[in-house]
């Protein structure tokens, strides 16, 4: 077996898209600085340290673990990817480097697209250039009385990125692509589907980012009153 794992990081799969759950593998992506001892409320100062970049990809375990709790790796898979990192770690590590540039790629793309700004073309390229080796390895299966695309089944170091990169190519040709939009809240970056019927959702959730932004309002209400 490889190196002992590491604690386990519980994915956020709430997107709409399996391509922008990749991209939220990053919180707080817009970072800010703001020092504890100007935040008024014990609230905020526990969120204090939330405000930096968070990358939750730390090592090829954590790549595998997200596309284990994706759906994309059977725990046997997880299991036996982990091992073969532990036998070659600079091909791991290599891996590790491609999965953070493609998510960079598309997050930049579909970032762009949710401001409804010009895609860059430099990452339509590198998505092009890495689209030819994901699709190869697509296979059609036939279940009971159907066929769908299905995935080789031979373990590979990079095989959770050839799902995300098809569901990339998907979404981008697809009607779904103007309901993209990043999360409003001030430091998150967070992609998703707006699914909603005015198409108003602003928020990653408003457990999290909706909530934050509706304290930081009442705030400023108050703090204006008493001025």
């Amino acid at each position: 077996m490889g190196a002992e794992r590491e604690p386990c990081h519980i994915f956020s799969f709430t997107s709409g898209w399996l391509c922008l759950d990749f991209c939220n593998t990053v919180g707080g992506r817009h970072p800010i600085e703001v020092s504890a001892s100007k935040l008024k409320t014990h609230q905020a100062i526990e969120d204090a340290g939330r405000f930096a970049t968070r990358d939750y990809l730390h090592s090829y375990v954590d790549l595998i673990e997200w596309g284990g709790q994706a759906g994309l790796l059977a725990q046997v898979t997880v299991e036996r990817l982990e091992a073969e990192a532990g036998e070659h770690p600079d091909e791991a590590a290599e891996v590790l480097t491609q999965a953070v540039a493609l998510r960079e790629t598309l997050y930049r793309l579909f970032s762009a697209l949710a401001d409804n700004q010009q895609p860059p073309d430099g990452d339509l390229t590198a998505l092009n250039a890495v689209l030819p080796t994901a699709l190869a390895h697509q296979r059609l299966t036939y279940h009971a009385d159907h066929f769908d695309w299905g995935w080789e089944e031979t373990p590979t170091l990079d095989q959770m990125l050839w799902p995300v990169v098809r569901s990339a190519a998907d979404l981008l040709t697809a009607p779904e692509l103007a309901r993209v939009r990043e999360c409003a809240g001030e430091t998150c970056g967070w992609l998703f589907l707006d699914m909603s019927k005015n198409h108003s959702r602003r928020w990653c959730s408003m457990d999290d980012c909706g909530n934050r932004a509706k304290a930081k309002r009442h705030y400023q209400r108050r703090k204006s009153v008493e001025t």
